[in-house]
């Protein structure tokens, strides 16, 4: 799988740009805040619909636009698919494949799979346990479109439920009503927590080995999934807690309270564990994706590395560069420097100056 190039207009810093990419490795470098992470932006926008760093469309617009364009071709098996996508200020996105404009935002996964590797990814395993979840939903979500449906509509119940919580203080005579959102939510609850179970069984026999190459055999990992209830269990529990959920006036059971389980040598790591151990096991999840992605789809992801190098030892360095052979990666660094040109072969390198992009081979 590859992206063959990209168009951008009004996206971010860029008025307009084109970009063709090799299926290889891909370097982009340049001072900050030249745009090299948005050209990465603009693919992971592209292939999710959404950003990984802006909660809103039109923060990724160009000042003073009203409407970006993300434009980009993607190959898989042989296949060649068009990706349109126009962001737009005060209205909901447009997305065409081939011409063809979709229904709905979670048509488009799947399309591209995308795996983004950022300075704060190495941070997932000590922050909280939304960004666990968000990591467990976004892999899904690409790889499952039963998945990713089961979860839109589970948080449509949620916000529904959770705003009935909040209305009964002054509306008591709904209270009725409060059951039919109980069922609505055990129902797709339970089918996200079985998804999630068996997604991080799958992660689990990737994880350990691959952690052992990275310590060298001295540590020893295992991952586990913290569902707040179990799946056949959801229903009655939101009975049994209805009342906590009434003076809280917010659901305090499902699975968007659940988390990921890291331990090392039977220390969990997410609290105890030093940033060294904590780093080698996000690097650690993030080679499991690469695997991952390949058993369930046949085929390599594409592998975006936002100045991620100069976060990681040379230890952790060389094991993230080992992984990409075969993988189409965008990478984007301050400066070409001897440790990556010596290291593996670049295909492509593209200088970005000021929202400006110059290939140099």
């Amino acid at each position: 799988m590859i992206i063959r190039s990209l168009e951008l207009k009004n996206f971010r810093n860029y008025e307009e740009t084109h970009i063709e990419f090799s299926p290889g490795v891909n370097i982009l470098y340049g001072d900050n805040a030249q745009g090299k992470t948005n050209i990465l932006e603009a693919v992971y926008v592209g292939a999710t619909a959404r950003s990984h760093r802006a909660g809103k469309d039109r923060e990724m617009i160009r000042f003073g636009e009203e409407e970006a364009h993300i434009k980009y071709f993607v190959e898989k098996r042989g296949i060649t698919d068009r990706v349109d996508m126009h962001l737009k200020k005060n209205r909901a996105k447009g997305i065409a494949v081939n011409g063809i404009p979709l229904k709905r935002t979670g048509e488009l996964f799947g399309i591209a799979n995308i795996i983004f590797f950022s300075p704060e990814d190495l941070n997932i395993i000590k922050e909280g346990p939304s960004q666990r979840r968000k990591f467990i939903d976004m892999e899904l979500c690409q790889l499952d479109k039963i998945y990713m449906s089961n979860l839109a509509s589970y948080n449509r119940v949620i916000m529904q439920r959770n705003k009935l919580l909040k209305e009964l203080e002054i509306h008591g005579d709904y209270l009725d009503t409060l059951q039919i959102w109980d069922m609505q939510m055990a129902r797709y609850g339970a089918e996200i927590i079985r998804g999630r179970r068996r997604f991080i069984d799958e992660l689990r026999e990737i994880i350990i080995p691959i952690h052992a190459a990275i310590t060298g055999g001295r540590e020893n990992i295992d991952i586990s999934y913290e569902p707040s209830v179990e799946a056949d269990e959801l229903e009655q529990t939101l009975a049994r807690n209805r009342a906590r959920d009434l003076k809280a006036r917010v659901s305090l059971t499902g699975p968007h309270r659940d988390d990921l389980a890291f331990c090392v040598d039977g220390m969990d790591i997410r609290t105890f564990g030093s940033q060294g151990q904590q780093r080698t096991a996000a690097l650690s999840l993030k080679l499991s994706e690469i695997e991952l992605v390949r058993r369930r789809t046949g085929d390599a992801p594409i592998l975006l590395l936002d100045d991620v190098l100069s976060e990681l030892d040379s230890g952790r360095q060389n094991k993230l560069l080992d992984s990409i052979d075969g993988v189409q990666t965008l990478l984007t660094c301050t400066g070409v420097d001897e440790f990556v040109t010596d290291r593996f072969p670049i295909n492509k390198i593209f200088r970005v100056t000021c929202g400006n992009i110059v290939s140099e081979n």
